[in-house]
């Protein structure tokens, strides 16, 4: 199926970017463009104009900054499979971005692509919540810093506005820390019908789940459950029961409420185990 008409700019520089943006309200940003493209062809998305900010170099790259990694949003999959600093700081990364698509999609992606479409079934907006990560955003009045817990507020939607770029994503460092991601692929698309990302820092968990909801969430619940706990295989499967009421679930074809409920559950026991080699 072929797109609507629509005008194509690639701009030199984030400032042109922000400028193009401003002009045209109907405007989309076009970064790997696996998820646009697409939804366009099914005339689910019909923008005026494509501006193309993949290249730009303001967007790219992985840097320490002290006690955190700066991602460039326009970096892609493979380069943060492949980075060094990710690999050794932010293990989790790669962890999740194992279960991303294929070699030709992880070439393409893009972190920031990914998270402001806040797909409700895709794997790193987990991972985002799960780190504690903060989004940077760049609009015509300035940048402001979103935290990942503020940053998906609905299905396909962010707290970003219309006017602005998500340009860097900062993750702490957690030196030391155990992290898993286990996923239930849904057997077509490989989405996540349930995926649930887990970081163990000393005692603390921190757990999130994409796939079960309108959007990626923290599991509040088994983050207090095992609060001051020793992490056994015991506490853990203890701990992994009923953290989400089916009610507040997504149902399709693949699964029902009370499946994903069940799976939330197998899949963060999974998680923490894996973690910790349990």
């Amino acid at each position: 199926m072929y797109t609507a008409a629509f005008n194509y700019k690639r701009a030199n520089s984030l400032a042109e970017a922000l400028a193009l943006l401003q002009q045209d309200p109907e405007a989309k940003l076009l970064a790997g463009g696996h998820s646009l493209i697409p939804a366009m062809k099914l005339r689910l998305a019909a923008p005026s104009t494509l501006i193309d900010i993949s290249r730009l170099p303001e967007l790219k790259g992985v840097r320490r900054e002290g006690d955190t990694l700066v991602v460039g949003a326009a970096t892609t999959y493979r380069e943060l499979e492949d980075n060094p600093l990710v690999r050794e700081h932010c293990p989790l990364l790669p962890q999740v971005l194992q279960h991303v698509g294929d070699p030709a999609v992880r070439s393409k992606g893009t972190l920031g692509g990914s998270l402001a479409h806040a797909d409700p079934a895709a794997d790193l907006p987990a991972a985002m919540l799960a780190l504690g990560a903060r989004m940077k955003a760049m609009g015509p009045t300035g940048s402001r810093v979103i935290e990942a817990d503020e940053f998906f507020t609905g299905m396909f939607s962010t707290a970003l506005n219309e006017k602005e770029i998500l340009t860097e994503i900062h993750i702490p460092i957690r030196s030391g820390a155990k992290t898993a991601y286990a996923k239930f692929p849904h057997p077509a698309s490989r989405y996540a019908i349930v995926g649930v990302a887990v970081v163990v820092d000393g005692g603390t968990v921190r757990a999130a789940v994409t796939g079960a909801g309108e959007h990626a969430m923290r599991l509040t619940k088994l983050e207090e459950a095992l609060s001051g706990k020793e992490l056994t295989a015991e506490n853990i499967a203890q701990a992994c029961q009923n953290l989400l009421s089916p009610e507040a679930l997504n149902e399709d074809r693949a699964a029902s409420r009370t499946y994903r409920a069940h799976l939330v559950d197998v899949m963060a026991k999974r998680a923490l185990m894996q973690a910790l080699g349990l």
